[in-house]
């Protein structure tokens, strides 16, 4: 099956299950991920938050995420993926991983949200996209070609590969140690989701094995 074919029917899956699949959870502030991934995080605990730019409540978390992640903890790791489940979310993973490749992430990834949700600004155009970067005092040239980039390519196609390993029926949703999903929709406000997590870092951390 080719990429186009694949994530059209996986974003057929993600539209049919983002309306029910936190029902499960409507008592629960957490759900056991169905099939555990393997962290990337070697000892430390992984966070993983999957977002798409274009989305609203993702957004809105992202102030309130930037300052609890400030105050994490020395054995904890957070990390994002920019999720994919449809063709229509793969230039934001594309912005992401882009920005990431130039080193740019950490001081862009915040305005690239703003600059969506707060300005209007069609990112998902490319040569859009070239004039904000060039506004931000990227270089163009640099941003296309990193774009078009080999390592780009393969690390969005991963994204459209984790998206699916790991669950992923709506955004944002946070994994912890690659075991436990947590979400807004299942803790009901962002003070409840980040508690969670840090329930869910210290129940990970429980159930590693003691160091020696």
């Amino acid at each position: 099956m080719n990429l186009k074919k694949f994530l059209g029917l996986a974003g057929m899956i993600f539209a049919l299950t983002t309306g029910t699949a936190f029902a499960q959870g409507k008592n629960a502030t957490y759900k056991p991920l169905a099939k555990p991934q393997a962290v990337e995080s070697g000892d430390k605990i992984e966070v993983v938050e999957f977002f798409w730019y274009g989305c609203s409540h993702c957004f809105d978390l992202e102030p309130h995420l930037h300052k609890w992640v400030a105050r994490l903890p020395k054995d904890v790791e957070f990390r994002r993926i920019p999720a994919v489940p449809s063709e229509r979310w793969m230039a934001g993973a594309r912005i992401f991983y882009t920005l990431e490749a130039l080193g740019e992430l950490d001081k862009l990834h915040g305005e690239v949200f703003d600059a969506i949700h707060l300005n209007r600004v069609n990112l998902s155009d490319e040569k859009i996209m070239l004039e904000w970067v060039s506004g931000k005092g990227v270089e163009r040239a640099k941003y296309a070609d990193a774009w078009k980039s080999f390592s780009v390519q393969s690390k969005t196609r991963r994204a459209v590969q984790q998206t699916q390993a790991y669950d992923i029926s709506g955004v944002p949703m946070l994994v912890v140690d690659g075991k436990y999903q947590t979400s807004m929709s299942m803790t009901g406000s962002h003070e409840g989701l980040l508690k969670t997590l840090d329930e869910l870092i210290a129940k990970a951390r429980a159930e590693r094995p003691k160091k020696k």
